[in-house]
C-alpha cells in the first residue's frame, strides 16, 4: 500500500511538472495544439528602427539624410513608399526622391506625371516622421552630367532637352542644385578622372550650382571635396540607390549604413533642411569617414568625445604622468594621431576610438592640451582635421 501511494505521488508530481513546462513554453495546458495555424518565425528580421547615435552640435540639430534615391518611377527597383520605410528602419531622418527625368523605363506601369513618385511616398513619410524632399535628377551626357534639383515644386516643368533651361526653371522654383558623381567613371570621356567642366563654371557663376557629391554609392572623390572648399559649395555623400538598400549595403554589421549626408539644421523640418543646405552646414559620412568643413568636424568630435578626469598618476610632482579614459558616446569612429612635441612616431601615437568605446590615454603634467589629427576625417584633399583636447589633472 505504501508503494502504490508513492507511485501515485510520483505520477502526480510528474504530471504537474509537465504541465508547468508546457505553460512556461507558451503551449496549451488543456486540449490539443492547433495544428492548422501556428505563427512561428525565428528567422524574422527586426522591424524596429535602428538608432544611429550622432549628437547634435551647438545651436543645431543633426539630421541624417540621403539626397539621391531612385524608385520604380524611373530606373529603380522598389516602390517610392518602400524607400521611406527603408530610411526609417535604417535610422535616417530625411531623404530626397530624385528619379531621372530622362530615364523612365517603367513608364508604362507607373505614370506620365513626373511628380507621381514623390506623391506616392508622402503619406508614408508623414506616418513614419521622415522628412521627404521633392526632387528630380537631370540626366545628360558628360558634360554637364547628372544634377539633382532638390525642393522643386513641379518636376513636369523641367522636361526640356536643354540642361540650361532645366536648371534655370528649377532655380526659379527655389531649387537647390547638386552635381552628382562628378567622377562617374564609365560615362566619362576621360576614364578614371574627375573633371571640372566649363558647363559647371557657367552655372556656378550664375549662382545655379550649390553642392557636389564627394561620395556616391562606393566612389570617393577627394578632388570634389577640394572644389567644395575652394568654391564654397555644399558637401554631400549619397547612395544613388536603385536596388533595395540591404541588397547593396550589408546593414547586418554593427554600425554599417549607406553613405549619409549629415545636415546641421536649426529645426527638424523641410525648411530647416533647405536652409542648412544653402548655408553649407553638412558633412559626408561614409565608410567610417567624415568629410567637409573643419569647424563642423571639430564641433561634432567634441560633442561625441569626453576626456574624463584622470583615474591614476605616476611619477613625482612636476613630472607626473596622468592616465584617463577618453570616451566616445557616438556611433562615429575617430582615429587620432598624436601631433606636436609629445608625439613619438610609433604605434602608441595612434588611438582608434571606435563607436561607443573607451580608450586609455596618458599625458604629462606639463601638457595643457593634446593635439591630434583625425586621420579618418578630411577637411580638404589629403588634409586631416586637427583637434585639441584640453587635459584634466
Amino acid at each position: 500500500m505504501k508503494q502504490s501511494r508513492k507511485a501515485l505521488k510520483e505520477r502526480v508530481s510528474g504530471t504537474l511538472f509537465l504541465l508547468m513546462l508546457c505553460w512556461l513554453s507558451g503551449g496549451p495546458t488543456t486540449g490539443a495544439q492547433n495544428v492548422n495555424r501556428e505563427v512561428q518565425n525565428d528567422n524574422a528580421m527586426s522591424q524596429n528602427r535602428r538608432i544611429l547615435r550622432i549628437p547634435d552640435i551647438r545651436g543645431f540639430i543633426t539630421l541624417k539624410g540621403d539626397f539621391h534615391v531612385h524608385t520604380s518611377f524611373s530606373d529603380g527597383y522598389v516602390w517610392p513608399d518602400f524607400r521611406v520605410t527603408e530610411a526609417w528602419t535604417e535610422g535616417l531622418d530625411v531623404i530626397a526622391i530624385t528619379d531621372h527625368i530622362e530615364s523612365r523605363p517603367h513608364k508604362m506601369d507607373t505614370s506620365d506625371d513626373q511628380n507621381s513618385g514623390y506623391e506616392r511616398a508622402i503619406a508614408r513619410a508623414g506616418a513614419l516622421n521622415i522628412l521627404l524632399v521633392p526632387g528630380a535628377e537631370i540626366s545628360k551626357k558628360i558634360p554637364p552630367g547628372h544634377l539633382n534639383a532638390l525642393f522643386v515644386e513641379d518636376v513636369n516643368k523641367l522636361t526640356d532637352n536643354d540642361p540650361m533651361v532645366q536648371i534655370e526653371e528649377a532655380v526659379k522654383q527655389g531649387a537647390f542644385i547638386l552635381w552628382n558623381h562628378p567622377g562617374w567613371g564609365w560615362a566619362s570621356p576621360l576614364p578614371d578622372t574627375t573633371t571640372w567642366w566649363d558647363f559647371q563654371t557657367v552655372i556656378l557663376e550664375k549662382g545655379w550650382l550649390h553642392g557636389i557629391e564627394i561620395y556616391n554609392t562606393e566612389e570617393w572623390y577627394q578632388i570634389a571635396l577640394k572644389w567644395c572648399m575652394e568654391k564654397s559649395l555644399t558637401v554631400f555623400a549619397n547612395s544613388d540607390i536603385h536596388a533595395p538598400v540591404n541588397y547593396w549595403y550589408d546593414l547586418s554589421r554593427p554600425y554599417s549604413h549607406r553613405p549619409i549626408t549629415l545636415v546641421f539644421a536649426r529645426e527638424r523640418s523641410l525648411n530647416g533642411v533647405k536652409e542648412a543646405l544653402f548655408e553649407k552646414r553638412t558633412l559626408g559620412f561614409f565608410d567610417h569617414i567624415l568629410a567637409g568643413r573643419e569647424d563642423l568636424i571639430k564641433e561634432l568630435f567634441h560633442a561625441s568625445v569626453t576626456l574624463h578626469p584622470p583615474f591614476r598618476q605616476s611619477g613625482k610632482d612636476g613630472n607626473r604622468t596622468f592616465y584617463a579614459e577618453l570616451e566616445n558616446h557616438s556611433d562615429l569612429t575617430f582615429i587620432l594621431k598624436k601631433e606636436g612635441k609629445a608625439k613619438r612616431n610609433d604605434r602608441s601615437d595612434i588611438i582608434k576610438l571606435f563607436p561607443e568605446s573607451i580608450a586609455i590615454i596618458n599625458y604629462k603634467e606639463a601638457e595643457e592640451e593634446l593635439d591630434y589629427s583625425l586621420t579618418n576625417c578630411y577637411s580638404n584633399i589629403n588634409e586631416h582635421t586637427i583637434i585639441q583636447i584640453p587635459v584634466r589633472k
